[in-house]
């Protein structure tokens, strides 16, 4: 084996994965391997989490081929034998903080990472969109895809479109996962780096009151819509509820986004999430 031949891939917890060429058979989590699919690199395989049941949550896929990238699973119906079912010769997962496994028991995690390379990207609060993004597309380069000039520029493009509309007016945008009739979970914009991204570029978002919840405010039907959102992102993932059956007809007037809070973080992924908050904000 020569060092040209060898992969080698520091992760974000420092641990550094080795193989003896660059790996072809990626099994990884549902939101890396989306994030991947969009920059380049196509998995094996990918995996839920908890939240997850036992067909992908196509809210989280974005354009990954369905068709062509098997799902092993999520949750407690995950164990090293389902996940390696495959073969793969390469695992990446992501995490909160401090190096936890996101969708993976430890009693799973570390026996995993006895037998099969495991790259964890941190996606917490603590860092900026950009440096997540960043972070993926070292990953993917490392595993031989290749920049593209016309995604940053659509990008750019997206970011630019929205900080002008934003200028022009200040819509109030509320974030929010529906939790039924009577309850939503309110985003707290600080906390979420693709919100944040929407604050940079000038939008509005609204704050909760402090409280309770470091990521959401969990507020009754009323409180929620006496925050007088002008715009909404609703989590569209499998587990949150509709947000018709919160706003009923009383609260249906507000332009709704859909929004996946385990955002993907390939640049033309973010472009089209930012095309549709600028869509949103022109009506």
């Amino acid at each position: 084996m020569t060092e040209q031949s060898e992969w080698r891939f520091s992760d974000d917890r420092g641990q550094l994965s080795t193989a003896p060429r660059r790996p072809e058979r990626v099994l990884a989590y549902v939101q890396a391997g989306a994030t991947l699919w969009g920059l380049g690199i196509r998995p094996q395989a990918i995996f839920g989490s908890d939240h997850d049941g036992p067909d992908p949550d196509r809210a989280k896929t974005g354009t990954l081929p369905l068709g062509e990238v098997a799902y092993v699973g999520a949750g407690s119906g995950l164990d090293v034998e389902r996940l390696l079912s495959g073969r793969p010769d390469l695992v990446v997962a992501v995490s909160y903080g401090n190096g936890h496994v996101y969708g993976l028991a430890p009693e799973t995690a570390k026996p995993l990472e006895e037998r099969v390379p495991v790259v964890v990207i941190d996606v917490s609060q603590a860092r900026t969109f950009e440096e997540i993004g960043d972070r993926f597309a070292e990953l993917a380069r490392s595993l031989g895809a290749e920049d593209r000039a016309d995604a940053d520029a659509d990008l750019d493009a997206a970011r630019e479109r929205l900080r002008t509309i934003a200028a022009a007016g200040t819509p109030r945008v509320l974030a929010l996962s529906p939790a039924g009739p009577d309850q939503a979970h309110v985003a707290r914009p600080k906390m979420w780096p693709e919100l944040r991204v929407l604050t940079e570029l000038g939008v509005h978002l609204v704050e909760p009151a402090p409280g309770p919840g470091a990521n959401w405010s969990t507020l009754d039907r009323a409180d929620t819509f006496a925050l007088r959102p002008d715009v909404i992102l609703t989590d569209i993932r499998a587990h949150a509820a509709p947000l018709d059956e919160l706003r009923g007809d009383e609260y249906g007037a507000a332009p709704v986004v859909p929004w996946n809070p385990e955002p993907l973080y390939g640049p033309r992924d973010h472009a089209r999430f930012l095309g549709l908050v600028a869509d949103a904000l022109e009506r």
